[in-house]
């Protein structure tokens, strides 16, 4: 048998080897720690992953303390301890780990945006960094150097699908007090620690929390699941948006563009939508914001992340114990609209007035 022959045999066992241990967890949940909110200016502290079976059974679990060099937070935030840092890991040395674990699979995960943002972005950093590597490598070699082996650290993870347990909630419209794991699961009545700190919690170690919050973010997925429609993520169709967070390449494309029409200022309720209306879509809506942003987007209409004195509407379900952008879009006048009702308004926009050029 030729070399060839052998190789290709010996990768197609390896292939289905894999798919076997694929069928075998088709899940895998995880959990991340970071320093800060967003990926593009903090750091991921820890990550915690637990592969799953079809019944949400663990079968592999993997944890890991990460070294970036930075700041990573005090300590109450976190719970790593200055020892456990000294002997952190790379997230490059990680990477191939994450890959063998994901790859494949339905990746169960709390705030997509934000937590796969971070895996993401350390991806990236981590790919960045062995291909400067590896250049200044190549520049040793032809100056005479031996040179250092090449680093080959991996990929971005490929899971067949993100399922975002905190947008699957929204989709359901389950009103939440506390849009943390834990939060969440108290609300859908789960049995689970409470959220906040307290002594006990304290006590326990990080890698303790990690794991409890990975499994229950899978308990989170079993439950909602039972109960309405997921929030199913293909994740080819993210990308980073200015603060490193993975959104919907829509959402992304209507936040950069620049407007071309006059914003004519605040919604009038009971009245017409005006081509150039700012709209801000919040959180609190049961249906994909892709469908509400791509309507802003075809009726041109202006759509931002950011609520602010020239925002004209706010799509939001949730009129009773608001909070974060319906609640200072209450307190600075501006309307709420379901996203129901949006819908059905942007059938009838009025002509808008078009952007001076010479003032833009």
């Amino acid at each position: 048998m030729s070399t060839t022959s052998e190789s290709q045999d010996h990768a197609a066992r390896i292939e289905a080897e894999r798919q076997e241990a694929i069928e075998a967890a088709p899940f895998v949940s995880v959990s991340i720690q970071s320093s800060g909110i967003h990926p593009s200016t903090s750091r991921m502290v820890t990550i915690d992953l637990v592969t799953l079976s079809p019944n949400l059974e663990p079968v592999e679990t993997f944890h890991a303390v990460l070294d970036s060099k930075t700041d990573p937070g005090p300590f109450h935030l976190h719970g790593v301890t200055e020892e456990e840092f000294a002997s952190a890991k790379r997230f490059g040395q990680i990477l191939k780990s994450l890959d063998r674990l994901i790859d494949g699979r339905t990746l169960l995960i709390h705030n997509a945006a934000r937590s796969w943002g971070f895996i993401v972005s350390e991806a990236k950093r981590a790919m960045n960094d062995a291909a400067r590597a590896n250049r200044n490598s190549n520049r040793g070699n032809r100056r005479g150097g031996r040179g250092r082996r090449r680093q080959r650290v991996g990929h971005i993870p490929k899971p067949l699908v993100i399922v975002d347990t905190l947008a699957s909630a929204r989709r359901q419209a389950i009103a939440l007090d506390d849009v943390r794991i834990r939060g969440v699961a108290h609300t859908l009545g789960l049995d689970a620690p409470a959220a906040e700190a307290s002594v006990e919690r304290a006590q326990v170690s990080h890698r303790q929390l990690c794991r409890e919050e990975t499994l229950l973010v899978a308990r989170l997925y079993g439950a909602l699941k039972q109960s309405g429609p997921l929030a199913e993520i293909d994740p080819q169709s993210l990308r980073a948006d200015k603060f490193g967070l993975q959104r919907s390449i829509i959402r992304v494309q209507a936040q950069e563009a620049s407007p071309t029409l006059v914003n004519p200022g605040t919604y009038e309720p009971g009245k017409t939508l005006i081509a150039g209306m700012e709209v801000v879509v919040a959180p609190e809506i049961e249906m994909d914001p892709d469908i509400i942003i791509q309507a802003c987007v075809d009726a041109d209409l202006s759509y931002s992340e950011k609520l602010t004195r020239q925002t004209s509407v706010v799509v939001c379900n949730q009129t009773r114990d608001i909070d974060g952008k319906a609640m200072h879009a209450q307190r600075k006048g501006i309307p709420l609209l379901s996203d129901v009702a949006f819908l059905a308004a942007v059938k009838r926009v009025k002509e808008g007035k078009k952007v001076d050029v010479e003032k833009r």
